[in-house]
């Protein structure tokens, strides 16, 4: 799949406004012409892929979905001072108003998805094509459903249900539901992929990068551990231990371009070394990450517009000895770069995120970045199931688990005989550091005690106006105006 485009035929074109910035502008819940719908299991296998491409845009994993590190306290804005990026700054700040430009887009990324995922699940019940691709196309869908779903649950709280494609008799103006709700549509929907996808090994090169069983069971599992359900957590990551999946020996290699979709990637968005698009469109195929990261100033890579600089107070959390230190960050003294060496004015904090960056000895230019964003590693998995065996009182089982991630680091073995707080601490800072930039820490967060983890961190390092109604974000303004059916979270 990482050489599958994920763009939908000619013969789908009144999709292709589902795709487009006029249909963000738009009602993000429109109609849909029937005569269009897929036929052919080929014709269904490209709806299913233009289901994924949302994943790939700015509005979520190309931007907005690891900039949440920035608001979680890992890192600034950086970039070009001033107004640049404020919009991510107000939403670190904690200053967010419903009209906040990074709200928007993570408000309306999730929903084309939701709209080609339901027409998959709509029509290929009745195609007379191969069953494998039928029930694969299904299970896609309704893990891309769930996993858009989860991303609009974890940001804004109660938002519409909509499980069938409108047309124009439906109710385009649709209610909040109360995200109980949500989640349960969105465990259902996971279990129904778990049953209908196959393993990633089933794959071939073509296809790798497609949601797989494995995955399926992976995102219910977090959605699990947010909703505390700690028993179904360590159920699910047991299934996933019997997968297959191992942790990479060398952690370089889960941001190694040539080494995508490797023995540790359960899934990550897929992005292509053509561009495919204008860059600064939604529908671009290349990763913003290098680019966005890299240095400003430092000819490191394509673009350099030295976003998402890294905290001092970051930067504190690694131990001595910590491998990831060098693969993750760039500091004074750290390992060259393609060659070349790092100067800590390149940054305003003197630190620069180096994990995801292409050199340009690699890609000489700032709109072909191949690297694939990382959604969930086993590295997660196993850290979910250390965290859920704490949870459950099983602090001496959950150690070794804990381990294996600290060994791969470099790291000695945790001490034993912490107790159940201690060892949640040890956890959650191991979280941290393995999975950092990568977009999980602010969920981390939340999560955590009802949200008073988040409060009480983001107090302790000077974020003092995060206050509880910062936990969801506001509806944007906008679509409030257009629908006056939704409501506006508390506090906004």
């Amino acid at each position: 799949m990482k050489n599958t485009k994920y763009i939908l035929i000619a013969f789908l074109s009144v999709l292709l406004w589902a795709c487009s910035q006029d249909f963000l502008d738009k009602q993000p819940l429109d109609t849909i012409n029937t005569e269009n719908y897929p036929q052919t299991a080929e014709e269904l296998v490209t709806v299913v892929n233009g289901a994924y491409q949302p994943l790939q845009w700015p509005k979520l994993y190309n931007l907005r979905m690891w900039t949440s590190d920035i608001m979680a306290g890992n890192s600034i804005v950086g970039a070009g001072g001033g107004t640049d990026g404020i919009e991510t700054q107000d939403m670190s700040n904690f200053v967010t108003q419903p009209d906040n430009a990074g709200v928007l887009d993570l408000w309306r990324g999730p929903w084309p998805g939701i709209l080609m995922s339901n027409i998959v699940l709509e029509t290929a019940p009745s195609l007379d094509i191969d069953e494998n691709i039928k029930n694969r196309s299904m299970g896609e869908a309704y893990f891309l459903r769930a996993h858009y779903y989860f991303i609009l649950a974890r940001y804004f709280g109660d938002v519409p249900i909509v499980t069938v494609p409108l047309s124009s008799d439906d109710d385009l103006f649709p209610q909040r539901d109360p995200v109980s709700q949500v989640y349960d549509l969105i465990i259902s929907d996971l279990n129904q992929a778990i049953e209908l996808l196959p393993p990633k090994s089933a794959y071939g090169p073509q296809d790798l990068g497609r949601a797989s069983k494995g995955a399926a069971l992976g995102i219910l599992a977090k959605v699990y551990l947010t909703l505390g359900d700690y028993q179904q957590v360590v159920n699910l990551t047991t299934q996933i231990e019997a997968l297959g999946y191992a942790l990479n020996p060398d952690y370089y290699n889960n941001f190694n371009i040539n080494n995508e979709n490797g023995q540790e990637s359960i899934f990550e968005i897929q992005y292509a070394s053509d561009g495919g698009f204008d860059f600064w469109s939604n529908e671009n195929q290349a990763s913003w990450a290098s680019p966005f990261m890299g240095p400003r100033g430092a000819n490191f890579v394509g673009g350099g517009y030295g976003w998402n600089q890294p905290t001092q107070e970051f930067m504190n959390q690694y131990e001595n000895g910590d491998l990831r230190k060098d693969i993750s960050v760039l500091y004074d003294g750290c390992p060259t770069f393609d060659g070349n060496s790092y100067d800590s004015d390149y940054s305003y904090t003197g630190y620069n995120v180096r994990k995801f960056l292409v050199p340009l000895s690699v890609i000489p230019s700032y709109d072909n970045s191949p690297m694939n964003f990382p959604v969930l590693r086993y590295a997660d998995v196993l850290l979910m199931k250390a965290e859920a065996l704490n949870e459950l009182g099983q602090t001496s089982t959950a150690e070794p688990y804990l381990n294996m991630i600290r060994n791969r680091a470099g790291l000695d073995n945790i001490q034993s005989g912490l107790s159940q707080t201690q060892f949640r601490e040890a956890v959650l800072k191991e979280r941290r550091i393995e999975l950092a930039f990568e977009g999980q820490r602010w969920f981390d967060l939340i999560r955590v005690n009802n949200g008073q983890y988040a409060l009480d961190f983001l107090h302790s390092i000077g974020k003092n106006n995060a206050a509880q109604k910062h936990l969801l974000f506001p509806v944007p303004q906008i679509e409030i105006d257009r629908n006056p059916n939704l409501t506006q979270n508390p506090g906004y």
